[in-house]
């Protein structure tokens, strides 16, 4: 298994960013849930129908952060993909939301609609031909043929290519698919959704300052247990690097590493998946706690801003 599986940011307030993703981008709300290491904060998970690999973006809402500052040793930013013929749909519904957009550009080929959160978060939509045969997640608002498809993939500022390059076509199974400028594009054989790694390469330019609106890690497929296994042994014996022991995130199995060029990497197993805990139907709907944190609910749930209707 290959590609992203999820990527994770941090928010401001709770309720704008809850609102965005669901109203604006109309994401499905897949689960709402808590920082494991900081219970006080919500972690909220937003993506298709079932909250699949490669659909998911998440997010630590913390109330007051900072903003962050965008440089090298983060990723700049995070594409979804949408069929090529609703970019029309989405420019004229950023308009007429007051959502801060560029104009229409041409990347490897692909046309390309950037954006920005309430945070500031730099995102973008890809228009993919044939995208309308991808399934998509409807809120009810957006037309089903509008709809966002997916992570189509995140774009890396770095110091340097290389070291993290060898970790993407090694460890990750990318390729290196083409070059523009000082952008090297990576893809995966694998399923359509994060398939794609861009590293803009920056030598000299600002480090990055994590804060509201930037990305804190990106998360990486392992189809199970052994298959993360023998990537975190790739990444000890052939990169010199030492990955953490495996935690329990209810939803997936993750081990974390910091890459050559500062990023925070996080490799997630594809099972049990966000149904583990509660029906497809009803992903989003309840707070749902680990089973270490379960004893805590009363206290959890007085410091946690209530939400709208999920969509």
């Amino acid at each position: 298994m290959s590609g992203i599986h999820h990527v994770t940011a941090i928010a401001g307030n709770a309720l704008k960013n809850f609102d965005f993703y669901t109203q604006v981008l109309g994401l499905r709300f897949v689960k709402k849930t808590v920082n494991f290491d900081d219970p006080g904060t919500y972690h909220f998970y937003y993506g298709d129908e079932a909250g699949s690999p490669g659909t998911i973006l998440t997010f630590f809402p913390w109330e007051g952060a900072a903003p962050g500052r965008g440089g090298t040793g983060q990723a700049q930013q995070t594409a979804f993909r949408v069929p090529a013929r609703a970019l029309g749909y989405w420019a004229t519904r950023f308009l007429e939301k007051g959502i801060a957009h560029g104009a229409l550009e041409k990347r490897f080929g692909e046309s390309v609609l950037p954006f920005t959160d309430p945070d500031g978060m730099s995102l973008a939509l890809v228009g993919v031909p044939g995208g309308e045969n991808e399934s998509g997640w409807s809120n009810g608002e957006i037309p089903t043929e509008h709809t966002i498809r997916g992570i189509h993939g995140v774009t890396l500022l770095l110091d340097s290519a290389a070291a993290t390059a060898a970790i993407l076509t090694n460890v990750f199974a990318f390729t290196e698919a083409a070059r523009e400028g000082s952008v090297i594009r990576f893809k995966t054989k694998g399923p359509a959704n994060g398939g794609v790694v861009d590293i803009y390469e920056a030598k000299g330019f600002l480090p990055a300052r994590q804060g509201a609106g930037s990305v804190h890690h990106i998360a990486f497929r392992a189809g199970d247990d052994a298959d993360q296994a023998a990537m975190a042994q790739k990444l000890v014996k052939e990169h010199g690097l030492l990955p953490t022991g495996q935690k329990d995130r209810n939803y997936f199995r993750s081990v974390y590493f910091r890459e050559p060029g500062g990023v925070l990497f996080e490799i997630a197993t594809d099972i049990p998946g966000f149904a583990v805990d509660e029906p497809v139907a009803s992903l989003g709907e309840a707070l749902k706690l680990p089973s270490f944190l379960e004893g805590h609910r009363k206290e959890i749930e007085a410091v946690l801003p209530p939400l709208g209707k999920v969509a």
